[in-house]
């Protein structure tokens, strides 16, 4: 299995969740995160002077899948996600070894 993370733009999510439901993903988390790629940020300039927005508002999506179904949600999240700006977030891809459901107790690997 594999645990698939994207750190998006709030104003594509809607767009992400949307192509990720067509390909069957339906369980997915959705975390409001603050961060900052390499432009470090935005700068603006006020007329009190020049001021840093160093810490973004983004959303982080996080789904866990079957290793054959990671490209298919990859390729969904960029062709959903891209702006072609930067800032378009990234996409970071673990293996996860077991997944357990508190409820019943059931693993991956089997009864727990």
């Amino acid at each position: 299995m594999k645990k698939i993370e994207a750190i998006i733009r709030a104003e594509t999510l809607d767009s992400v969740k949307c192509g990720l439901e067509k390909l069957g993903m339906n369980a997915m988390t959705i975390t409001d995160v603050l961060g900052r790629g390499e432009q470090k940020g935005l700068e603006f300039t006020h007329r009190t002077g020049k001021y840093r927005v160093d810490l973004l508002p983004k959303i982080k999506i996080e789904v866990v899948i079957k290793d054959e179904d990671a490209r298919k949600v990859i390729d969904t999240i960029i062709e959903k996600a891209r702006t072609g700006e930067i800032g378009d977030g990234k996409i970071f891809v673990s293996p996860v070894e077991e997944v357990i459901k508190i409820r019943t107790g059931e693993s991956s690997k089997g009864k727990a």
